[in-house]
């Protein structure tokens, strides 16, 4: 127990204790906070009250938290131990009324900041439901799943500079797109602008270049992980894919929470994962359960609603290949993963439809409508519209959340 008082539906209870860059209202510059119940631990000035002694030197004045993360795993595990002592209670902290007023804020008066310098942004395509789905309305079910798919964790390379934090709005896009009964394409903003519900993980400590990562050592490579919407223009997206796949309708923005929970506070809702089949080849096989336990939510507000509504539940135990998988796969050919790469999980789905993780799913293909209220319906995202990720692991009278990620979106830039 701490002895702040965190209530059993707060996101962040001493169990979880989030990483993120914050600033209060005092403050001139952000830097290196832990989430707890409504309250944020500033880090700086707890490592300069010597706490992190032998630990850390510097890394929580930071305005990234990079150089921490490239600290390693027995020093996030250090740290960890010590703020939980720190948060205990009956514990220095809670004893000592001079540090507490230096060092604890109240949330809803401090402003988040993106957490991690990103230095590349990897999206994978790692949920079978989605491809299925996906796969089905385009090519039929006898053809949805591509021969590659189940042997291989497929993905491609995004755009690390327009990753951006919760609340930072987004401009609809604009670009070329063709429709079927026409010669030439048009050029204009995007009709069909998609949400996708992901789930991402951040690199901590990097591997040299030839050299991967096996997979049972990925663990101690991966520092936490965050809620994705990785923005899609279904219009633009379905002229430019072929021969190379998503480019300038995917690379205009991607959000995420500004939370990072590690993976020590998800242990506890590790899960056996999807069977897969065909056995994986053998630099892709882990035993054990590597799949977690992640309710996810999206919710939508349009413009003329008070408060947002529920439109997808589905949960992260629905990716066919895990993150760990993930990590594998991607350094096996002796990439040089960095501290603070990101890697996308791709649109996570359930098989139902108020289970799908994005609307080219729910509404096939924009063929039928989803309703958000008494009045509204949607095929797509319009103008105004408020999009809404959360995620949470549910434990016996506490969880561990990720708080959310909420993104408006603007009309397109006017040429």
């Amino acid at each position: 127990m701490s002895f702040i008082e965190v209530s059993a539906e707060s996101d962040f209870p001493i169990q979880n204790l989030p990483y993120g860059i914050f600033k209060h209202i005092s403050h001139d510059v952000p830097r290196v906070g832990v989430a707890i119940g409504d309250f944020i631990l500033d880090l700086s000035v707890i490592e300069q009250s010597g706490f992190f002694k032998d630990l850390t030197d510097h890394v929580f004045s930071k305005e990234y938290l990079n150089d921490f993360m490239a600290l390693g795993f027995e020093i996030w595990n250090g740290v960890r131990q010590v703020i939980i002592n720190l948060l205990s209670e009956n514990s220095l902290l809670s004893e000592n009324d001079e540090l507490r007023k230096k060092s604890i804020f109240q949330m809803n008066e401090c402003e988040m900041y993106l957490p991690v310098k990103i230095n590349e942004f990897t999206d994978f395509y790692s949920s079978y439901n989605h491809a299925f789905n996906v796969g089905s309305l385009i090519r039929g079910p006898e053809n949805a799943i591509m021969e590659n798919w189940k042997h291989i964790p497929i993905a491609y390379h995004g755009r690390a500079s327009s990753v951006i934090p919760s609340g930072v709005p987004i401009r609809r896009p604009l670009g070329q797109t063709k429709s079927a009964d026409k010669e030439l394409p048009d050029f204009g903003p995007s009709k069909r602008l998609d949400f996708e519900l992901e789930m991402g993980f951040f690199v901590g400590t990097p591997n040299e270049l030839g050299k991967n990562i096996p997979i049972e050592d990925t663990y101690k490579h991966i520092f936490g992980m965050v809620l994705v919407n990785d923005w899609s223009a279904r219009d633009i997206q379905v002229w430019e894919y072929k021969p190379l796949g998503p480019f300038l309708s995917k690379n205009f923005a991607t959000s995420i929470s500004p939370w990072v929970v590690t993976l020590q506070a998800l242990e506890e809702f590790r899960i056996q994962g999807m069977k897969q089949d065909p056995t994986p080849l053998p630099y892709l096989q882990l035993a054990g359960k590597n799949a977690y336990d992640i309710k996810l939510q999206v919710a939508l507000k349009s413009d003329k609603m008070d408060n947002p509504r529920i439109i997808s539940n589905s949960n992260s135990s629905h990716l066919y290949w895990n993150i760990f998988q993930q990590l594998a796969h991607h350094s096996i050919n002796g990439c040089n993963m960095q501290t603070g790469d990101l890697l996308g999980s791709g649109t996570i789905s359930g098989v139902e439809i108020d289970e799908r993780g994005c609307l080219l799913e729910m509404t096939l293909l924009g063929k039928q409508s989803v309703r958000i209220s008494d009045t509204e319906d949607r095929k797509f995202l319009e103008d105004g519209d408020t999009v809404i990720l959360s995620g949470y692991c549910q434990g016996d009278n506490y969880r561990i959340g990720f708080g959310s990620v909420e993104t408006r979106i603007l009309p397109a830039i006017d040429l």
